[in-house]
């Protein structure tokens, strides 16, 4: 099947690139049509906080909605502070204005009950104020921007911040600024020049970068679309692109590399096509299929939330792999024989191209000039193809026999001391993963945003004047359907008033229908606070159930902070059951791919080792704040979904490399039946190529550490340092070595556990090539068959 699909789309180029093209615009117009409607609220089943939310829905409208933020006034430079006439009129019809958007409620400092809203002690004694604004439920992402960009233009139209020591910030993450992420083009730009290194031709590097841009495109189109029917976050298009980039070029360079591989050992470009995609285009599918079925593997999670960022990473690897083995055969059709060589005018555009991409990812807009300087070397490139400099090919080193090779003898001084290399790299990694152990699952809040975002400024602002607490009230609230439930939860907010850990607690607040009672409990200390989360266990396991004893008032403990703790307990509860069930998964398949108990026992040790390395780095630095300065990042705790996704993600991506690695080692096995020299042979064949590949990887995820979100940079990260553990001490240390102590044992496999399992080559029908692998995957020597290059 792999041959002939192989073989077609070669053939037939142009009905496959338009196919593609076809289903892009199609996308692209259902896209555009419903337009993005990202999700912006998160919820816990069965939880105490869901309950508190559900009750404040029902009898309080929009207070304790999810989707909220401030409106906060620094009168700190005027005389008479807040109520300050001027200031106080300018305020209230500003405040007038933002109630009156559809679906919005204001509650301000200025009307009756709302003095509490002005800081009541300290320097900032009415000087500092804030009005609560919130949504109604369903408010999505794109909604709350709009949202913000009103409220805006409206501070702007009120001349507040035209006032001498008067300025008006917008506070709450779901109403900050948000930039669309540019890194990516930073990655891309490396990307250009890996690949020409790695394949020796700036037309194979366009190739690679092309076929996965365009499945990248289409599955960012394709979130769109999902962000209408399920619940997805708004960061899930940001990760869809940076797995579809680098999977995209992982997946077309392993093809591309065999493609070349095969037509150095004598195949027409058609059959080498062809043979290229029953090789690693059944590792791609293979690889693909996992990751695929790895971030399905959320959807056990059971939450909307986390479900919809793995579908739509999901749908993305999903499409990119669809384009690797259809489009990027169609694309080698219509390049053919161009492939192989590469000329000084591909060098120079492609290297401007590179320049223009970094200063777009870095924000230096005169490099954008790199671009329109590309299109001018190519044209200045395509005349007087005698004597034109740009016209001359560049003269490649012819590649060495694959035993010559570094990589070659890499692996066998490993092999020559395996027990180092397993054991030395073993160590090196669980040191790495040591302070996973401190892992502490959490929200990170607008504490973390950057310090001159308004947003950080009006969380800080709030602080000074209320105390830390302010940015992470409680809200305790209850049903009270007896005349004596009022009482009730009068001594209720008592007993809190005299808990350690309470800065204030407001009287017995009861809803507009009289059917619930709400009490506002400000803690001492901030949301990320430990001893934050630690009042709230006790309110809810001590202080409530003694002071309702006897009482049929049944108290929930909601808010923020009380939200992310049931968040956090929920997906701990079901952490180990995915887990489980994904390493399950992915060693059966394994089983079956490679015939073998020993190599997918190593396989998913292996990744866990890799994985648990990441989590320890990660938890380092964006938890314990270590070289936080260097990341731009403070310390705070890991947002409760993280590692699932990142899990789920890097399981996925680090079987690419093990299928990849293995499968030609295996390949070398069964050719020649020598378990020492098939690793050897196995891992100079595939290591520069793997090299390259994660290098690009690391790249790709590693620019997002420079966006201003703190999630996508916990992700790029994370991503980037789990890619670079796997493709060094894993691949190159650990797995040569286990496989030299090991040796036939590698491939063991009960005969009556043969019988049953079924059969999913990853290796193809192989064609018939030399005894020994002539090369190392270097650029071409067989200039006759990949003659004229960019």
């Amino acid at each position: 099947m792999y041959k002939a699909l192989g073989k077609w789309c070669f053939g037939h180029p142009w009905r496959v690139l338009s196919a593609w093209l076809l289903t892009a615009v199609a996308v692209g117009i259902v896209a555009g049509g419903l337009g993005p409607s990202f999700g912006a609220e998160l919820s816990t089943p069965d939880s105490e906080s869901g309950r508190a939310a559900d009750i404040l829905g029902e009898h309080f409208g929009n207070v304790g909605s999810r989707v909220s933020g401030t409106i906060v006034l620094d009168a700190t430079g005027a005389d008479a502070g807040v109520d300050d006439p001027e200031i106080r009129v300018a305020m209230t019809s500003l405040l007038a204005e933002v109630d009156a958007i559809a679906d919005v409620s204001v509650g301000s400092p200025y009307e009756p009950g709302g003095a509490h809203r002005i800081a009541p002690a300290g320097p900032a004694a009415g000087r500092i104020a804030y009005a609560d604004v919130e949504t109604a439920p369903g408010f999505n992402v794109d909604e709350s921007l709009a949202l913000r960009a009103d409220i805006d233009h409206v501070i702007d139209s009120s001349g507040l911040r035209d006032l001498p020591g008067v300025n008006v910030h917008i506070g709450g993450a779901w109403l900050s600024e948000q930039e669309p992420p540019e890194t990516e083009a930073i990655g891309l730009a490396f990307a250009i020049f890996v690949l020409i290194a790695a394949v020796g031709s700036v037309v194979a590097m366009g190739v690679t970068v092309g076929t996965a841009l365009l499945g990248v495109g289409i599955g960012a189109m394709g979130i769109v679309i999902i962000s209408n029917i399920a619940t997805v976050p708004d960061f899930a298009s940001t990760i869809g692109v940076m797995i579809g980039i680098g999977v995209g070029i992982d997946y077309a360079l392993f093809i591309i590399n065999r493609f070349r591989e095969w037509v150095r050992d004598g195949l027409d470009l058609a059959d080498a096509a062809a043979a290229a995609l029953d090789s690693a285009g059944r590792s791609v599918v293979f690889a693909g299929a996992t990751v695929v079925l790895s971030l399905l593997g959320l959807l056990l999670v059971g939450l909307p939330f986390v479900s919809g960022l793995g579908i739509s990473a999901a749908v993305t690897v999903a499409i990119v792999m669809a384009g690797s083995i259809t489009l990027l055969p169609a694309v080698l059709g219509l390049v053919g024989g161009r492939l192989g060589t590469i000329k000084v005018r591909g060098i120079a555009a492609s290297a401007l191209v590179a320049l223009a991409l970094l200063g777009f990812g870095l924000g230096i807009m005169p490099l954008l000039a790199g671009i329109p300087a590309a299109v001018a070397v190519i044209i200045a490139g395509s005349f007087v193809k005698n004597r034109n400099p740009l016209r001359r090919v560049i003269q490649q080193r012819p590649p060495k026999a694959l035993r010559e090779t570094s990589w070659y003898r890499l692996s066998r001084m490993v092999q020559a001391r395996p027990w180092t290399g397993a054991l030395g790299g073993v160590a090196l990694l669980l040191l790495l993963a040591a302070p996973v152990l401190g892992l502490r699952l959490g929200f990170s809040d607008e504490g973390n945003f950057p310090p001159e975002s308004s947003t950080r400024q009006a969380y800080d602002l709030l602080a000074e004047g209320f105390g830390p607490g302010a940015n992470g009230p409680l809200l305790i609230v209850a049903e009270t359907p007896q005349p004596d439930d009022t009482a009730s939860m009068g001594a209720l907010a008592d007993a809190v008033r005299g808990t350690d850990g309470v800065a204030m607690v407001s009287p017995p607040i009861p809803s507009p229908d009289g059917g619930a009672v709400l009490i506002r409990v400000q803690p001492t200390t901030g949301p990320q606070d430990v001893a934050t989360e630690d009042l709230v266990e006790r309110l809810r396991g001590d202080v409530l159930p003694t002071a309702l004893a006897g009482t049929t008032v049944s108290a929930n403990v909601g808010g923020g902070v009380a939200f992310g703790i049931d968040f956090s307990d929920y997906l701990a509860q079901r952490m180990l059951i995915f887990f489980a069930a994904v390493l399950g998964a992915s060693f059966l398949l394994l089983m079956a791919v490679f015939r073998s108990l020993v190599v997918p026992l190593k396989a998913v040790v292996m990744n866990m080792l890799s994985i648990g390395a990441a989590y320890g780095v990660v938890v380092a630095i964006f938890q314990w704040g270590w070289l936080g300065s260097l990341f731009g990042i403070e310390g705070a705790p890991i947002e409760p979904f993280i590692p699932m996704m990142l899990f789920a993600i890097l399981f996925g991506l680090s079987m690419d490399y093990e299928v990849f690695l293995l499968s030609r080692m295996k390949e070398e096995y069964e050719r020649t039946g020598d378990p020492v020299n098939s690793v050897a042979d196995g891992l100079a064949a595939t290591a520069r190529v793997i090299t390259a590949a994660a290098a690009i990887m690391v790249v790709v995820f590693g620019s997002f550490v420079l966006e201003d979100n703190r999630v996508i940079k916990l992700f790029g990260f994370g991503l980037a340092a789990a890619i670079a553990f796997d493709a060094t001490v894993v691949r190159m240390l650990i797995v040569p070595s286990t496989m030299e102590l090991l040796g036939t044992r590698n491939w063991w496999l009960p005969a009556w556990l043969d019988r049953i399992i079924p059969n999913l080559r990853v290796e193809g029908e192989l064609p018939e090539r030399a005894s020994e692998p002539a090369t190392s995957g270097d650029p071409d020597r067989a200039g006759a068959s990949l003659g004229k290059g960019a």
